[in-house]
């Protein structure tokens, strides 16, 4: 079994990677400051539900095939950045609203949710950087890797909910801000579009 002393470092590195500005706490930074913290808690819960999908796929090997098939990595990129583009045009197109309190966010928290997986689920980079970063703490003597493979997922995921969740709270001070202010609103909005548009071609010009 891995030792504590390799998961307290793998911890480590994996809560360094999540303060690195990135799609993913971009992501959970505009939506809380949209919505409010439980929408940010949500898009985070949704990030690491897709970070599940990527850990079994590089336990069981299909990650491999989108670092082997330029074709699996180009379909994949293109869904994600076209999703991307699509939550762009809703917020281009959302004006100004009032923005209620977290505990009615206003806004399902389904699709929230349901927001945090696809945009996690459809970026490949994701499943070749955990394919090439997992392996890396995971050792043949201690046991089976599959397992130690799922045991580094579950501790990456831990150190994701701990920094996003850090973001969400921060960030919902700026949509306090945002609730007194229908102007910041609009250009809160804009931002977030912008800041979509700008994942959607980072991703789309993605290379393996």
């Amino acid at each position: 079994m891995i030792s504590l002393e390799v998961l307290a470092v793998f911890f480590s590195v994996s809560v360094a990677l999540g303060l690195a500005p990135g799609p993913d706490n971009i992501f959970v930074l505009t939506q809380s400051a949209l919505y409010g913290r439980l929408a940010g808690f949500v898009v985070t819960l949704g990030l690491c539900t897709g970070l599940m999908v990527h850990t079994t796929a590089v336990a069981v090997g299909v990650a491999a095939l989108f670092q082997a098939s330029a074709l699996a990595f180009t379909v994949l990129k293109a869904v994600g950045a076209a999703y991307l583009l699509y939550l762009a045009w809703q917020a281009f197109r959302s004006g100004t609203s009032s923005l209620p309190d977290d505990a009615n966010s206003g806004v399902s928290l389904r699709r929230l949710f349901g927001r945090g997986i696809v945009m996690n689920v459809t970026n490949p980079k994701v499943a070749i950087f955990f394919l090439a970063f997992l392996p890396q703490f995971a050792d043949p003597v201690q046991g089976s890797l599959t397992l130690q493979l799922f045991i580094l997922g579950g501790v990456f995921m831990l150190a994701t909910l701990v920094v996003f969740g850090a973001v969400a709270w921060g960030a919902g001070f700026l949509g306090a801000w945002l609730k007194r202010s229908p102007r910041a609103q609009t250009i809160m909005n804009r931002v977030a579009g912008t800041v979509f548009v700008g994942l959607a071609f980072r991703l789309a010009t993605a290379e393996r």
